[in-house]
């Protein structure tokens, strides 16, 4: 595998710092970028290059990976002078790993056409494990261009367990968003079947014990259940993201004239619990429902 300059912006948070941190390992130049510095120094003590400005960043780069917290954040650090697109030199690949919806990947493949960059749309399933393991899914979209195709994969590979190409761009986030419906709803479950069981004066580990070794006994639901159940919270994906998340997919949903009631009540129900635990792991969504005794235990 070809050594590659990447820069990588966001490289502060919990997913961009794992991803930079697996690309330095894999012995490939990091110049990274993150709106609090600070947060970003244990990659710069890892061997990356700390730049002062998206554009110092892009500069030389290979390929360019944005992984932020939503759409107005990424066009912001790609756009204008001091912007990625900015300092990006022409044939660069720009890799698009963040969950932005469908309207934040248009912006984005409009702004890459303005300035003559290949865009990849990928963002990503998992969470921190994950992602500091090297183990996310890839859910990649672009160029039918077997170049470009090979040049992501030169990040892909490092940072994921499985890339699925998916056709043109905007694929990638169609299918996060449908992953999203999905993993919002069983959290949601979780919590509220767990918030039962404990008002009906049951040990809720007997939900686990009900389902165990049939087709509905799904690890997720375990591991975040578990966590309900133990009120510990240390975030892994933080609950303010998978409201935002819960957005979008409702947001891609009306465009189509889509009801779904459910992604849309989990939605306003996570949102609303994000204003007090938003820093919490999404299984903290549980706390908006426990029985009263719970809640603080």
């Amino acid at each position: 595998m070809a050594t590659m300059t990447v820069a990588v912006l966001g490289a502060g948070g919990t997913m961009g710092s794992a991803m930079a941190r697996n690309l330095l390992r894999a012995g490939h130049r990091v110049q990274a970028w993150n709106r609090t510095p600070e947060r970003a120094l244990p990659v710069e003590e890892a061997g990356a290059k700390l730049a002062g400005t998206p554009a110092d960043a892009a500069a030389g780069a290979d390929l360019l990976v944005t992984m932020l917290n939503d759409a107005d954040s990424v066009v912001e650090v790609v756009t204008g002078e001091e912007g990625a697109l900015a300092g990006l030199p022409a044939g660069a690949v720009w890799l698009q790993t963040s969950t932005i919806g469908l309207g934040g990947t248009e912006r984005c493949v409009v702004l890459a056409d303005e300035r003559g960059t290949t865009f990849v749309d990928a963002p990503v399933l998992g969470t921190k494990q994950p992602a500091e393991a090297g183990q996310l899914v890839v859910l990649a979209s672009g160029p039918d261009d077997a170049s470009v195709r090979e040049r992501a994969n030169t990040v892909f590979d490092v940072i994921g367990a499985r890339t699925l190409w998916l056709g043109e761009a905007g694929a990638g986030s169609r299918l996060k968003l449908v992953t999203n419906s999905w993993i919002v709803a069983v959290v949601e479950g979780a919590a509220e079947a767990i918030a039962l069981a404990q008002t009906l004066g049951l040990d809720p580990q007997g939900l686990f014990a009900a389902v165990e070794g049939g087709s509905l006994d799904l690890p997720y639901l375990r591991l975040k259940g578990n966590a309900m159940i133990a009120r510990d919270f240390t975030p892994s994906f933080k609950l303010s993201l998978a409201a935002k998340d819960a957005r979008l997919v409702v947001e891609a949903a009306e465009r189509f004239e889509l009801r779904l009631p459910l992604v849309e009540t989990v939605a306003r129900q996570m949102t609303v619990a994000s204003e007090e635990h938003g820093d919490g792991d999404i299984g903290s969504v549980y706390l908006a429902v426990a029985p009263p005794a719970e809640r603080g235990a």
